[in-house]
């Protein structure tokens, strides 16, 4: 059984993270996911409490999605720090086991986490294969 820790805010919802996780689970049925939101101010939010309490709901919507649509096991949903790495180091603690990262990325140009070579950095920080899914903002 494998352990997915997926990685993802504005992507979210993309279709195409769906899609990925469908895959992962049709190769591997009992796989377990993990959902990782870092908490990321967005437009209009003040104060850092309102950054958290929006990782949080996108978190918890993600981990319905993938349930109710893909019968996904997820097993854990959180936030963390703004920055990526940060909030993935806190996630990889002892009692927290992780065969792969999937982290799901605007496409490029429009990414602040492909800047900052998100993929790439956790690969070599953590040595966990990454699985890079390029998403959409899906406004429906």
């Amino acid at each position: 059984m494998a352990h997915y820790l997926i990685v993802t805010h504005r992507t979210a919802s993309s279709p195409e993270l769906r899609t990925k996780v469908g895959e992962l689970i049709a190769e591997d049925p009992s796989a377990e996911f993990g959902i990782l939101v870092p908490a990321t101010p967005g437009e209009g939010s003040t104060w850092e409490g309102e950054a958290v309490d929006s990782s949080r709901e996108t978190a918890e919507s993600l981990s319905e999605t993938l349930e109710k649509e893909l019968d996904a096991n997820v097993t854990r949903i959180a936030c963390g720090p703004e920055d990526p790495l940060q909030a993935i180091a806190t996630q990889l603690q002892p009692g927290h086991s992780y065969d792969k990262l999937v982290i799901c990325t605007l496409p490029l140009g429009a990414s602040h986490w492909l800047r900052l070579d998100l993929v790439h950095n956790a690969q070599r920080k953590f040595g966990l294969p990454v699985i890079h899914v390029v998403g959409t903002v899906d406004s429906a």
